[in-house]
């Protein structure tokens, strides 16, 4: 499958969800969900991770911009549901590593995840304030010594990508960045009601229910501006 430039990043043009899990299940690599945010944030060592693994479109800015380039039949793959497919389909065969958000959440998290699927193995976890060298050296003996299938990392862009290639480089694995996605699992933050979704307006769903983040969406206008003039 050939990627589509959008930006300064490669974007995998998958038609679904069980596309994207059917052609990376043999393939362990840095599966990235992209949306207009990091697509218009995306540059140097970090565009050059994304386009060195497998970027999907997270985002119905990506989708647009693919589908004037070629693509055709593509489908939004929410990252934030995806982790959990892949849970699903894995948990009675494959060991997840958790990394992200506060302690309650992935203490939170991880319970949800083993009451739901008691044979899960989930063989470590921890939350996402590395602050120290010696916390992230910890943290990658770890994953080199327990060698987790999936590692999921929720700690935001383009932190967490950075930390995935790190890891990635002492331990070969399945890696996804999942952004606030622990938080919506254990239901501290709200999805937008799904027609919100479907017309591909849940950033600005996030914008009028945590107004605090008005800096962080201006950067969707940036994308719509460079869109429309061509500029993807």
């Amino acid at each position: 499958m050939k990627p589509i430039k959008v930006g300064n990043v490669n974007v995998f043009p998958f038609r679904d969800m069980q596309e994207l899990m059917d052609y990376t299940a043999d393939d362990k690599k840095l599966l990235l969900s992209l949306n207009a945010e990091i697509i218009m944030k995306a540059e140097g060592e970090v565009a050059d991770i994304i386009n060195s693994n497998i970027g999907y479109a997270d985002g119905y800015g990506a989708i647009k911009a693919m589908c004037r380039k070629g693509g055709k039949e593509l489908k939004r793959i929410p990252g934030c549901e995806l982790w959990l497919e892949l849970i699903n389909r894995y948990h009675s065969s494959k060991t997840f590593y958790l990394i992200g958000s506060t302690e309650d959440t992935i203490c939170a998290t991880v319970k949800k995840l083993k009451e739901q699927y008691p044979d899960i193995q989930i063989v470590g976890y921890r939350n996402g304030f590395i602050r120290q060298a010696s916390e992230k050296n910890a943290l990658l003996d770890d994953i080199r010594s327990k060698k987790p299938d999936f590692v999921f990392v929720a700690m935001g862009f383009p932190v967490q990508e950075l930390l995935m290639d790190e890891l990635y480089k002492v331990h070969v694995a399945t890696y996804l960045n999942l952004g606030g996605s622990f938080d919506v699992f254990t239901g501290k933050v709200s999805r937008a009601p799904k027609w919100i979704q479907n017309i591909g307006m849940e950033w600005f769903y996030r914008f009028i229910t945590h107004p605090s983040r008005y800096k962080r969406q201006v950067v969707y206008l940036q994308f719509l501006w460079a869109y429309y003039r061509n500029r993807l």
